[in-house]
């Protein structure tokens, strides 16, 4: 196959595995939310990069399509409960789980997709099992970690940049990074190899995340698929909010307290008004610079990865850089 058509085969190929595997049926209430949120579909980028980074060392990479499937299945558990704890009314454009059941309902199915992507991973080579299983949980432990500081932060009246950094790398970052750590780890790459493919995710990881919070504000409206500006309205502490709060002197300091401090407003004013202060301030420029910074030493450390499949390697670098360049 050829380097562009490998991530999209894979893809069809963890699909099929989702949709052929029987999570349960019984209650159905139960169950059926669990079936419901992985047909919403998604780019499946953590089990795809899992699979790459397998298929750079080895060629049997259909015999890691339940691990691959584990990172799916565990990241739309996160998914659901981040859902009931943010209140969301959509994912993927439809309606989420507590709305379309309830929360409890939504709290009970997310535990059993952590027990069912747990099942997955018991396919493991017993001699890698407990490796697995223990990075796993370490990842999964990171990732709540994460979330809960997101969540702190909404009642903090300041956030510095090294604390928004660590919080946006332990609740997005490490999980991309353990998705190709984990491939690597099964197709007995070697240590240092594996330590750097688990630095390009996290670094790849912390940018990502960093290109969102800019689209939030930045983006093309008819690209971005959601209204842009919302972070602005909501007061979100971004990278972009921190470092405005950070630099922001005077007159600039007190237009943008003014909007964030107000309890009723104009929300195109509010975006627009915030929007032109950051852009006084440079903020869009300081916020390409930091999240560049994570994609060069993402890439930095991939470039000095020894690897045995040059189509797998090369269909890893795509996925990275369609991420990168992202308009959404």
């Amino acid at each position: 196959m050829t380097n562009k058509k490998l991530a999209p085969e894979l893809l069809d190929k963890l699909e099929n595995f989702l949709a052929e595997r029987d999570f349960g049926n019984s209650p159905k209430e139960l169950y059926e939310p669990l079936s419901y949120i992985l047909s919403l579909g998604g780019k499946r980028i953590r089990p795809i990069l899992t699979l790459l980074a397998y298929g750079m060392y080895k060629e049997d990479v259909d015999t890691i399509l339940p691990q691959a499937a584990a990172i799916e299945v565990f990241h739309n558990f996160t998914l659901m409960h981040d859902d009931i704890m943010d209140e969301a009314p959509l994912r993927r454009g439809q309606p989420t789980v507590h709305e379309k059941w309830n929360a409890n309902i939504g709290i009970l199915s997310g535990d059993v997709m952590l027990v069912r992507a747990y099942d997955l991973l018991l396919s493991t080579p017993a001699e890698k099992l407990h490796q697995i299983i223990r990075e796993f949980n370490q990842t999964a432990a990171e990732v709540c970690e994460g979330q809960q500081f997101d969540m702190n932060f909404e009642t903090y009246a300041q956030v510095d940049e090294e604390e928004y950094l660590t919080m946006i790398r332990l609740k997005t970052a490490v999980l991309l990074g353990f998705a190709l750590k984990m491939g690597a780890i099964l197709a007995d790459a070697s240590t240092e190899d594996t330590q750097k493919i688990y630095d390009f995710g996290v670094n790849i990881g912390v940018g990502f995340q960093l290109k969102d919070d800019l689209l939030d504000v930045f983006a093309d409206q008819d690209k971005f698929g959601k209204q842009v500006g919302g972070d602005i309205i909501s007061n979100k502490k971004t990278f972009l909010l921190i470092k405005a709060l950070e630099l922001a002197k005077g007159e600039q300091q007190q237009e943008l307290m003014r909007w964030l401090e107000a309890k009723e407003f104009d929300k195109t004013e509010k975006v627009q008004a915030v929007t032109a202060i950051y852009n006084s301030l440079g903020i869009k420029e300081l916020t390409e610079s930091k999240m560049n910074s994570y994609f060069e030493k993402a890439f930095a450390d991939l470039g000095s990865i020894s690897y045995k499949n040059a189509d797998y390697f090369e269909g890893l670098q795509g996925v990275a850089k369609q991420l990168v360049h992202r308009e959404r």
